[in-house]
């Protein structure tokens, strides 16, 4: 389990529960601010999840498009955290949902597996949900940037479980 108790997944048309939480590279953000003006994609992750791994790369690809603001969501310590960033080369923004606390996000946002995604319109409401690794899902979100998110030469599953 992905947090301490396990409450329901929020379904799309969901308002997202509003949050503060720690930037990896210091300060704090809300929701309310991350959501003021744009859509944001908010990817809750662990270091040690494979499929987490397998999903850096696009993600990344999303972000650098410009059309889709992608924030890691890490349940993880500050310097696990740090040294999984530097070790794939993240460079979106990356938030910690800390255990200390109780996952508060993870847990409001009725995470039980990893990596789960949602996509989170201006407005609050959720417009996508993604679980584990899903390839049409992530060709969606890469319609949603503007991009073709898959390359020739990609070699990714159609599915894997979080």
């Amino acid at each position: 389990m992905a947090a301490r108790r396990q409450g329901q997944l929020l379904a799309i048309g969901t308002h997202a529960p509003g949050f503060r939480l720690a930037r990896l590279e210091g300060g704090e953000v809300t929701l309310a601010g991350l959501t003021a003006e744009a859509r944001v994609l908010l990817v809750f992750f662990k270091i040690s999840c494979p499929v987490c791994q397998l999903t850096v790369p696009f993600l990344e690809r999303l972000n650098a498009s410009g059309g889709l603001a992608v924030y890691g969501i890490s349940q993880n310590d500050v310097e696990d955290t740090r040294e999984y960033t530097s070790y794939f080369k993240v460079s979106f923004p990356i938030l910690l949902d800390s255990e200390d606390e109780g996952f508060p996000a993870s847990n409001a946002y009725g995470i039980s597996s990893v990596p789960t995604m949602f996509l989170v319109e201006p407005d609050g409401s959720i417009s996508r949900v993604l679980e584990g690794w899903n390839r049409i899902d992530m060709e969606a979100l890469g319609v949603e940037a503007g991009i073709g998110l898959f390359r020739e030469g990609d070699n990714v599953p159609a599915w894997k479980a979080g």
